[in-house]
């Protein structure tokens, strides 16, 4: 009986922590593991001495997750061409029964380009400021949690704001899905000044394969070479993006907003094959401001949330 009451108060505070975890690392398997073990840290803790039993579990979920930043860190150094963090990806239509993953990232602070910019934060700035800013934990426990004083933590976090402040605020779900459309409309057409219209003048465009398939190993800066780049890929692979072509693709939500999942093709007619790869995006000033591809299948298959080919699990 206890122990089934101890489940359950555990289960309450799943979302949150998994929110936690997820935005401290930008990893949906790290932040899955990160919970995981604080459930096997609280079965074998003395429970009777636990006060706050949110505000323990948080501190043990971020103490796991600074060591999975360090040890990310560490990998990064041999990873091949950019990282992005891990998609969400879900369907456009909301599931009778909501996976609590898809729930966690409907939130702002989980869109793409919030986590984008948290991934150039030092380990102990992304912790202060995440932990702080965003789950109001006080700088003393964090401070418990890094092993330094609170007055350095407070540092820490004013450092990781300024770091953060240049981030666009995320446009409302209405018009990222009509820049997306759009965007997508003109590659349809194959019109490379209608796609560089629909990007934003310093539009970025980063790719995730860690060498596994043909990717940009570099991040493209910049409207026209964005849509020089994306149209000729366009032409070379056959992409069709028109409503005809609409069996090469799928609409999906990527950490909440619209993004599109290309399915896998073989190698046909001399047209090389491709795998599957989910495009996420980022909208400023009504324009397409960043796109985001998802390559590497590993990191694809740990964040899909929509049957396709396998790779859900």
């Amino acid at each position: 009986m206890v122990a089934a009451l101890l489940a359950d108060l555990f289960e309450s505070h799943r979302a949150h922590l998994f929110a936690v975890a997820y935005r401290l690392t930008g990893s949906v398997t790290d932040a899955e593991d990160a919970v995981q073990e604080s459930w096997l840290r609280l079965i074998t803790a003395r429970q009777f001495e636990i006060e706050d039993m949110r505000a323990w579990l948080t501190t043990v979920v971020s103490r796991i997750c600074l060591d999975h930043l360090r040890s990310a860190a560490t990998r990064r150094e041999s990873y091949v061409g950019q990282w992005l963090p891990e998609f969400v990806v879900t369907g456009t239509t909301p599931s009778s029964t909501p996976d609590p993953l898809e729930s966690v990232v409907r939130g702002q602070d989980f869109r793409l380009a919030a986590l984008v910019v948290l991934d150039t934060l030092t380990p102990p700035q992304r912790v202060a400021f995440v932990l702080h800013d965003g789950f109001g934990v006080p700088f003393d426990e964090i401070a418990d949690i890094l092993d330094i004083s609170a007055d350095a933590a407070r540092q820490l976090a004013v450092r990781a704001r300024k770091a953060v402040a240049h981030t666009p605020e995320p446009a409302t779900d209405a018009d990222h899905d009509l820049a997306v459309r759009r965007l997508l409309a003109a590659m349809a057409a194959g019109d490379l000044q209608a796609v560089v219209a629909a990007l934003h003048p310093d539009a970025t465009y980063t790719a995730d394969s860690n060498g596994t398939t043909s990717a940009a190993l570099q991040l493209l800066r910049g409207a026209a070479k964005i849509a020089r780049f994306t149209v000729s890929l366009l032409r070379r692979y056959r992409v069709d993006f028109s409503e005809n072509g609409s069996g090469e693709y799928e609409f999906v939500n990527v950490n909440g907003q619209l993004g599109v999942l290309l399915h896998e093709r073989a190698p046909h007619d001399g047209v090389p094959g491709s795998p599957p790869r989910v495009i996420a995006f980022s909208v400023r000033d009504g324009l397409i401001g960043a796109a985001y591809e998802m390559v590497n299948p590993v990191k694809l298959r740990r964040g899909l949330r929509v049957p396709h080919d396998g790779l859900l699990y």
